[in-house]
């Protein structure tokens, strides 16, 4: 592919800010990433990704865009100590407070620990002869034009050094949720994004287990998504051969404590006995581990009227999701997508495009945790008579897949970000929902009506 540029800076190289190079990579001469950590010799968690030593999923479609960058990257992480795993067949899910019919599909997931999968996807992108990672560099700020219409580079501080200027045909900030691009662009003399929030209060508590490989029945996870009474989540992953992930919490500080007998105590509180037996039977294989994250945010950059020239904000800097739901991975690397698309047509007005097209792409991620949330009945905001409706017809969809796993895979794959979300409402699907939540107690799941789930 024929360039557009001779430099490409990328702040920050945690996932998002890996697929951002990596889309840049087919575009300009030389990409560099800059990264105020160091690099850990083997995948080990890092102190700039907090989340690091806590459950991750990587959504389906996350799986195929990395796949697609990176080619044989699942067989690279499952050698390296993942498992490939069907998502709706081999996970048993919770919502709603009840467990959906698991059954094959086409949902090809993989579990590995964060430091695994990001890793991979660093040392792939590192062997691209243009690409370059510069560790140990703490950016201080951008760098404009006399009249402040063009970013022409960065400042940048290596290894407490002295500052110098680094310059470059475009700047990615992919810094994460604390960016500093609104006050920087306050500073060259712009507006700050409008900013959506939604107060939430999360936090959970991690512990390693000794993982057996008749534990669960054979399944590779179980997801349990928070729903009344007590509004507690909590997930067990396969996180190597010989070892599970519990991370295990709740909404506005109903946190899961620290203390063996009262960790396993609020995984019983959970609407399934498989994560407190393990948490209960299993051998610990490490101390606990606690996140907080207290609100989804979400910042309006495609709204602002006026922003600098061979500049963008992209991934958890645009817009940071609640992490249980498990789509921030996702979520960058659509965007790569999409700022490769936008590439295609040059750097002309390449804000505004790219800013569009991912303003669409996060939109239905947002929707998913934001609505999900804001069932939590002391989360406070918006409720709208949409998103009542879409938080009362996933209710009962819910209660049809228990029986129904045709309906579990419909929602899965929305959930998964394959398919969006009206396609939950479609005529052949609403069908199953009504007849699944008119059933009499005991109908043969082959009493449901016949209908294709595409």
């Amino acid at each position: 592919m024929s360039g557009i540029g001779r430099q490409a800076i990328v702040i920050g190289a945690s996932m998002g800010g890996l697929l951002a190079a990596r889309a840049l990579a087919d575009f300009y001469d030389t990409v560099t990433v800059l990264e105020r950590d160091h690099f850990p010799v083997t995948d080990e968690p890092r102190k700039g990704v907090p989340q690091g030593r806590h459950a991750h999923g990587l959504l389906a479609r996350g799986r195929e865009v990395i796949e697609d960058f990176f080619p044989g990257w699942t067989d690279e992480v499952v050698a390296d100590g993942g498992v490939r795993g069907d998502i709706a067949g081999d996970v048993r899910w919770f919502g709603h407070g009840v467990a959906l019919k698991t059954a094959p599909s086409d949902l090809l997931g993989v579990l590995a620990s964060r430091p695994v999968l990001e890793g991979q996807v660093r040392r792939r992108l590192l062997k691209l002869p243009n690409v370059r990672a510069i560790a140990g560099c703490a950016v201080q700020g951008l760098v404009g034009s006399e009249d402040r219409s063009t970013i022409l580079g960065v400042r940048v501080k290596v290894e407490n050094g002295a500052e110098q200027m680094m310059p470059a045909d475009l700047v990615v900030d992919a810094s994460g949720r604390g960016s500093a691009s609104p006050a920087w662009l306050e500073m060259l003399g712009y507006a700050r994004p409008e900013e959506e929030k939604i107060e939430i209060g999360i936090g959970y508590t991690t512990r390693l287990y000794r993982r057996k490989p008749a534990d669960l029945g054979g399944k590779v996870a179980i997801v349990v998504a928070g729903s009344g009474p007590n509004w507690r989540n909590g997930v067990i992953l396969y996180h190597s051969e010989d070892r599970w992930i519990v991370s295990i919490g709740g909404y506005l500080g109903d946190h899961a404590p620290d203390d063996a007998q009262m960790f396993s105590a609020y995984a019983g509180s959970l609407p399934t006995r498989e994560i407190y037996d393990i948490v209960a039977h299993a051998e610990p294989l490490g101390d606990f581990v606690s996140y907080r994250y207290p609100a989804n945010l979400r910042r309006r950059y495609e709204r602002l009227a006026q922003f600098p020239k061979n500049y963008l904000v992209f991934g958890d800097a645009v817009c940071s999701f609640n992490p249980v739901y498990g789509q921030g991975m996702t979520v960058a690397a659509e965007e790569a997508v999409l700022l490769q698309r936008a590439l295609r047509e040059g750097t002309s007005d390449l804000a505004r495009r790219f800013f569009g097209l991912a303003s669409v792409a996060v939109d239905t991620p947002w929707d998913i945790a934001v609505g999900n949330d804001l069932r939590h009945p002391q989360v406070v905001g918006a409720r709208p008579a949409k998103v009542r409706f879409i938080n009362w017809y996933i209710g009962k969809l819910h209660q049809a897949a228990r029986y129904d796993a045709q309906l579990a895979t419909a929602f899965l794959r929305v959930a998964n970000l394959k398919a969006p979300p009206p396609s939950l409402l479609y005529p052949a699907i609403a069908a199953r929902v009504i007849w699944g939540n008119l059933r009499p107690r005991g109908a043969k799941e082959a009493a449901q009506p016949s209908a294709q789930v595409s």
